[in-house]
């Protein structure tokens, strides 16, 4: 397991994306794939502005959180305001050992400690068991030309 779980500093941004492009490379993504679709899921300075950043460090970054607050349209009706969890990667050399939880959990706490509903998240079609596994229910898809395939949802009592 990871040593330590903060907040993210916005000096740490190379580090960040580095993780997110070694998870990545897990995916069994063809090369020209990785290499078009890599630019969308590294982070910017700017995101800095909407996003909450939060890193496992063992010492050095091995895993990011990123969130958000979801739009209404995507979660549960009822559900009031709603976190989104816009991000989760672990570099492969260090899943498996509970950094991905940790940084879940985090996720989860702010939700509480910010008095949101819930967590939704768009997961990779991948990490499915991954949320399944931590309480998270899958979403019905109401409109297939809109809602994201993958969404799951765990409910903050």
């Amino acid at each position: 397991m990871a040593a330590e779980s903060r907040r993210a500093e916005q000096a740490e941004l190379a580090e960040i994306n580095r993780v997110i492009e070694s998870a990545i490379d897990s995916w069994g993504l063809s090369e020209r794939v990785k290499r078009l679709s890599l630019s969308s899921y590294r982070y910017q300075e700017q995101d800095w502005d909407h996003l909450t950043f939060h890193v496992a460090l063992d010492p050095q970054v091995v895993g990011v959180a990123t969130w958000e607050t979801a739009d209404a349209d995507d979660t549960p009706a009822g559900a009031g305001r709603a976190l989104l969890l816009h991000g989760l990667y672990v570099n492969p050399q260090h899943q498996g050992r509970g950094v991905g939880t940790r940084l879940l959990q985090a996720a989860i706490d702010a939700a509480r400690g910010g008095g949101f509903g819930g967590v939704l998240v768009k997961a990779h079609a991948k990490s499915q068991t991954f949320f399944a596994n931590k309480g998270f229910d899958l979403l019905s898809i109401t409109d297939p030309r809109r809602d994201y395939p993958y969404r799951y949802w765990r409910a903050i009592p």
